[in-house]
């Protein structure tokens, strides 16, 4: 029996919608459709699946889970983040031009500099975090206005709702990558955004054991375009990563709520060290963009950057000397990690407008205990400033 939920809490929605019981057994859980192929009753005539790059029962059921998270109309699933970008990318045609953010996830901004120029799609960079900026740097041939936010890795926040209303009128569609936030604490449908994308790999999976991205929007012509070429060009994720990713969503709002409160500490803490010069996190009432973030978000996620004095040595010694948060790429996982994005996640902008200082560190804040956590940065900051590490009480020691 297939229920409706449209009514349903957002954390209901989460555990229960696209996953009913499965038909043939009653199990509670969507099983695993570990196949490639299925079986026709005659030519053409099939229960529904043909061919998995096609379509699979469990991709199914995660679609339309995630549209439902982002109050959208439908979702389509991808092998990752940057195969959902790139299908969206296939709605443009030579010509066409992107404004995105000058602050802006490295393998998105090497997609679009390095990739998509070599197919006449043009690509301008603009501070989208304000938005006469953004009216500015708006042309005629504008087809997308890209943003993120909170952005990568400088954690500005855009006015999705101000975005949405500077492009009325336009030929220009607002896509929105909702990584950072998650479903959970930002609706950009809900103000105004015509597209939702997210790495799948980050908040949503949730456990770093799976690679995946979403598009979800509320288009049907869109969606019978993207669909086709989700097929065609066939970056679809498997059925286990499928699994995976459902199985991470039916904890993200209790995890969401830790991660934001954890982060919202270890910012905190960092304002108060003098190794630090600039704590970049929407919560603190410091942010530029604080204001704007209260009122479009519900919590202010896991993400926190900042820089330190001493320039990319101490930045280095610092990431490379702490135990809870773990040396590594990606973010959204239950386990806190930490970054260096000039030499990491955005060594592709250096060089170029959307260049990432030396000085800066990212974390993603997890779900350890956020008293371990402090403990743990205490720890490398000291190593890395050689001063205070000797008679310091840590149990991290």
């Amino acid at each position: 029996m297939t229920h409706d939920w449209t009514d349903a809490k957002f954390e209901t929605r989460a555990i229960h919608a696209g996953q009913d019981a499965d038909p043939a057994t009653g199990a509670v859980i969507t099983p695993i459709y570990q196949t490639s192929t299925y079986a026709q009753e005659g030519i053409g005539n099939f229960k529904g699946y043909e061919y998995s790059r096609t379509g699979n029962p469990t991709r199914t059921a995660l679609q339309e889970a995630l549209a439902s998270l982002e109050g959208g109309a439908w979702g389509l699933a991808y092998a990752s983040g940057l195969a959902a970008t790139q299908n969206l990318a296939y709605l443009l045609r030579p010509g066409d031009h992107v404004l995105l953010s000058n602050d802006t996830y490295g393998g998105t901004f090497r997609l679009f500099d390095k990739v998509l120029r070599n197919y006449g799609i043009e690509m301008t960079l603009a501070d989208l975090s304000d938005l006469d900026a953004a009216r500015a740097a708006l042309q005629q041939n504008t087809k997308f206005v890209w943003v993120e936010s909170p952005t990568n890795p400088y954690l500005r926040i855009v006015d999705i709702a101000g975005m949405a209303e500077l492009l009325k009128g336009s030929n220009a569609r607002l896509v929105v990558d909702n990584t950072f936030a998650s479903p959970y604490l930002q609706q950009p449908l809900a103000l105004g955004a015509d597209f939702v994308l997210h790495s799948t790999t980050k908040y949503l999976g949730g456990h770093s054991d799976v690679v995946g991205g979403v598009v979800v929007g509320n288009d049907n012509e869109a969606r019978e375009t993207l669909a086709f070429h989700q097929n065609a060009a066939g970056a679809v994720p498997g059925p286990m990563d499928c699994w995976l990713t459902l199985r991470g969503i039916k904890t993200l709002g209790v995890r969401m709520e830790r991660h934001s409160a954890n982060a919202a500490a270890v910012a905190g803490w960092l304002l108060g060290q003098e190794e630090v010069e600039t704590v970049y996190y929407p919560g603190l009432d410091t942010h530029p963009n604080h204001d704007v973030a209260a009122r479009q978000m519900s919590g202010y996620s896991g993400m926190v950057s900042f820089t330190v004095r001493g320039g990319f040595e101490v930045a280095a010694k610092i990431v490379e000397e702490t135990r809870v948060f773990t040396l590594a790429e990606s973010l959204g996982g239950v386990e806190s990690l930490i970054e260096h994005p000039a030499k990491m996640t955005h060594a592709s902008t250096a060089g170029t407008g959307a260049e990432v200082g030396d000085s800066l560190i990212r974390l993603s804040v997890g779900i350890e205990h956020v008293d371990d956590q402090i403990a743990d940065l205490e720890r490398a900051f000291a190593v890395a400033t050689s001063g205070r590490l000797a008679g310091m009480s840590t149990s991290l020691t």
